[in-house]
């Protein structure tokens, strides 16, 4: 909390009494971990969610201009959610209010409604409240606030690591701005490692401590996005750094591996390394091999691999290589993908965990790049033939046949251009549901060449 009101007003006690203004810089003093001391202060010091907070934003300008309204920060641990609400404490002129969701509850919420109540009336001053961890307040507790944010009496943020559209109230989410903040770049994080290395005030700079540069990209990828993270394992390594006189003030790649408990890959997310490691990944899925293929991953993502690319990679691959012989491939390599966006790490390492294990243990087949391959091959060999009339979008009337108009939706008719009649692109393989799709085929062209069958 900060900012008090207690006292006389206009002469008049007044009917509530709240704590002194907190000192925000509390959290920067000598015994607070890193994390805490290096946490931005400005919009100018944050790194990363420029696309929420960046110049000409409009959070940014609602920020400067001292005009937030009710607003819910979504974003993974360590992505500032908790940083961008203290910058709008530092920045309002209204009474800002700091709660966790996991220890208050709706008596609280009323208390300080009554207090924002009163000093609107009385001050005529607005009131921010800051829920932290909102997504832990069940509905009851969410519907306290819903009234009182529609009549405008407190502008609430509230910050979640959990998707709102399942954890938010409809009617509360309704009344508020969404902002989704992603997990930091390694870049982003590298910037934030390398500034509390040079900060004599807040960071260790005042240690005279030196780091390799592979020292601190190693805690940069291994953070996962997330800058508390890193600044903690920066901390521990500094902190071992300090009691070792071998050391000789150096952080080497060695000793914050040491320090963070996870020793550094050989992968060069560029190089060479980058393109075996995929491509045994595949290779291994492919293969049938699930044990490889978790193997391979398990290195990838120890290393920083981009998850994105990774399931980007198991969605080509379910139908490169799994194709028609389980068509429910595609489907779920597609979620995994879209899962692993909502997500985000750590725990999209189980959905892609469990894409992997699920194609490489699927029956397999590229009869499907065979036909595309062979279809292409025709069409470059011979060129591509008009579209026969009854195909056509005009001029087609009495020569279609309708398939739904014949049992089983389907009657023999030509489909191809008459200079590829007969040419067969696609020969189902003999494994899973291409088993059954192939005698269905077989069985509709042997009704093709002879109609009295």
């Amino acid at each position: 909390m900060r900012r008090g009101d207690a006292g006389d007003v206009d002469g008049e006690p007044a009917l509530f009494v709240e704590e002194p203004e907190s000192d925000f810089d509390a959290s920067a003093s000598a015994g607070a971990p890193l994390a805490a001391r290096m946490r931005p202060r400005t919009l100018d010091e944050l790194v990363g969610q420029e696309s929420i907070a960046g110049a000409g934003s409009q959070l940014r300008r609602a920020i400067e201009q001292d005009r937030v309204s009710s607003i819910i920060l979504w974003g993974p641990p360590g992505s500032g959610k908790s940083t961008l609400a203290r910058i709008v404490a530092r920045h309002t002129r209204a009474w800002f209010q700091e709660y966790s969701a996991v220890t208050t509850g709706v008596a609280d919420v009323r208390r300080v409604i009554a207090a924002a109540a009163e000093r609107r009336r009385k001050l005529d001053r607005r009131t921010i409240l800051f829920i932290d961890e909102i997504h832990r307040w069940n509905k009851a507790q969410q519907d306290a606030l819903l009234p009182h944010v529609e009549s405008g009496a407190i502008s609430l943020i509230g910050a979640t690591t959990e998707n709102p559209y399942f954890e938010i109230n409809g009617p509360l989410l309704s009344r508020v701005r969404l902002f989704r903040l992603q997990p930091l770049t390694e870049p982003d994080l590298l910037a934030l490692l390398k500034r509390a290395m040079a900060d004599k005030d807040r960071g260790l700079g005042a240690l005279s401590l030196t780091a390799n540069e592979d020292a601190l990209e190693h805690l940069a990828r291994i953070a996962g996005g997330d800058a508390r993270r890193a600044l903690t394992a920066l901390e521990a390594a500094s902190a071992a750094c300090m009691t070792l006189p071998e050391a000789e003030g150096r952080l080497t790649l060695k000793l914050v591996e040491e320090a963070a408990q996870q020793r550094a890959a050989r992968y060069d997310r560029t190089g060479d390394e980058h393109y075996d490691t995929i491509s045994a990944f595949i290779k291994s899925i492919r293969g049938s091999d699930p044990d490889a293929a978790i193997y391979w991953l398990a290195k990838m993502l120890d290393a920083g691999e981009d998850i994105r690319f990774i399931a980007r990679r198991l969605v080509i691959l379910a139908s490169e290589d799994v194709g028609n012989a389980a068509p429910s491939a595609l489907t779920l390599a597609n979620s995994a993908a879209q899962a692993v966006m909502f997500v985000g790490l750590p725990e999209a390492q189980l959905i892609l965990a469990h894409a992997t294990i699920y194609l490489a243990c699927a029956p397999k087949s590229n009869r499907c790049t065979l036909a595309l391959s062979a279809a292409r091959a025709e069409i470059e060999s011979n060129g591509a033939g008009p579209v026969p009339t009854a195909l056509r979008s005009s001029g087609s009337d009495g020569l279609y046949l309708y398939p739904h108009d014949f049992p089983g939706a389907w009657v023999a008719q030509e489909y191809l251009p008459a200079i590829a009649v007969g040419k067969r692109f696609y020969h189902p393989g003999s494994e899973g549901a291409e088993l059954e799709i192939g005698r269905r085929l077989e069985q509709r062209r042997g009704k093709a060449h002879n109609p009295e069958s």
